[in-house]
């Protein structure tokens, strides 16, 4: 899964990535005299903390039943997942302690967890939902509630 999570991670990016240079050149336009040399608050480079909710699935069956429930609510009509749908599904799914907790990892600093997991967690924007992905410890989909430094 890990080459195609990639692709399809990358696929998804895509378009975010477009949309994101194009609100980074409108907000370093509008707010160009405030932070010289951080463009957007939301800069996925350069945050600190990351608030994140995440399911854990040893299987990758498992991992993608809950991600295509994910898809047939919400982000195949390219809306947002709430945190509170989101939640429930974790609570179902996810095989983490946090599990119990909706899967609320609160915030953690960049460094804290391990390659993959922490890559993905930095990587996504406030509110998006990562495709699977395959950590040390299993199958994850990460939803990113917030960033701060």
């Amino acid at each position: 899964m890990g080459k195609d999570s990639k692709a399809k991670d990358a696929g998804g990016k895509g378009k975010g990535k477009g949309k994101q240079a194009a609100s980074g050149a409108d907000e370093s336009a509008s707010k160009g005299k405030g932070k010289s040399g951080k463009a957007a608050s939301d800069g996925l480079g350069t945050c600190t903390y990351v608030k994140a909710r995440h399911i854990l699935c040893e299987k990758q069956g498992k991992i993608n039943e809950a991600y295509k429930k994910l898809q047939d609510g919400w982000l195949s009509n390219g809306d947002k997942v709430p945190p509170a749908e989101f939640a429930k599904l974790a609570a179902e799914y996810s095989e983490c302690p946090s599990g119990k907790k909706g899967g609320d990892l609160g915030w953690f600093p960049r460094g804290k967890m391990a390659g993959p997991f922490q890559d993905v967690a930095f990587s996504t924007l406030i509110g998006a939902t990562s495709a699977p992905f395959k950590s040390t410890h299993g199958y994850h989909i990460i939803l990113c509630e917030g960033r701060k430094n």
